[in-house]
Order: C-alpha cells, then structure tokens, then sequence
C-alpha cells in the first residue's frame, strides 16, 4: 500500500504531465524491486521539445513542493529526459527512445500504480 502523502504527490506529478499532452504514462511502485528508488514514472512528449517542457512541467510542479531533483540528465538533447527525486525517478521519452531502452521491461516485476487523471479539457 502506498502512503497517502506519496500517492497524492505520485498522481499529481502524472496531472502534470497528462494536461501537457504527456502519453504513454506508467507509474510503477518498485519498491522491493530496486534499491535505487521505490517508483518510476515513465512518460513520452512527441518530440524532443515536447519532452523538454513534460519534464520543465514537473520540474516546476515540484519546485511548488520544495522537491529539488538529486539529479537530472539529458536536458539538453531532450530525447530523453530523466528528473532523480530520490524516492521517485521520472523518465521522459520520445517514442522511438522509449521503445528502443524498454525501461518498463527492466522493472516487470514492479505493480503499475493506478492513477486516476482528470481530463481538465473536458471539465
């Protein structure tokens, strides 16, 4: 089970990426699985400008939180996008890349976390 705290700041870092067209989100509890973070959030923009703003999107989601990344890579190029939280990795894709490194595959053994987002469009 997922801590309360974690689960809302998990589902609001997915809204985040979700409302700027951010697709193929998975959220995966690795907890038990890896010793290097206990979730991932796994995500794809269309280009790599479009991954450069997923990732300034939640980046700036949590600076609101007082959340400051341990580390971050691949900003410039913006292929692939990866934003080190600690407790949570988010991995930021262009399509080709995501299928090519198959993260999700690594970490099968991970529970897919069930997120509910809100279509803010249709509201």
């Amino acid at each position: 089970m997922i801590p309360f705290e974690e689960k809302e700041l998990l589902q609001s870092v997915v809204q985040a990426i979700f409302d700027k067209k951010g697709f193929n989100i998975l959220t995966l509890d690795v907890r038990g699985v890896s010793s290097m973070t206990d979730y991932f959030i796994i995500a794809e923009g269309t280009v790599d400008r479009h991954v450069k703003a997923l990732s300034r999107a939640a980046f700036e989601l949590l600076s609101e939180h007082h959340r400051k990344p341990n580390h971050t890579e691949g900003e410039r190029e913006g292929d692939w996008v990866v934003l080190d939280y600690g407790e949570f990795v988010i991995h930021f894709f262009i399509p080709e890349l995501r299928e090519k490194y198959a993260i999700e595959q690594i970490w099968k053994e991970g529970q897919v976390v069930d997120i509910a987002l809100e279509n803010k469009q249709l509201a």
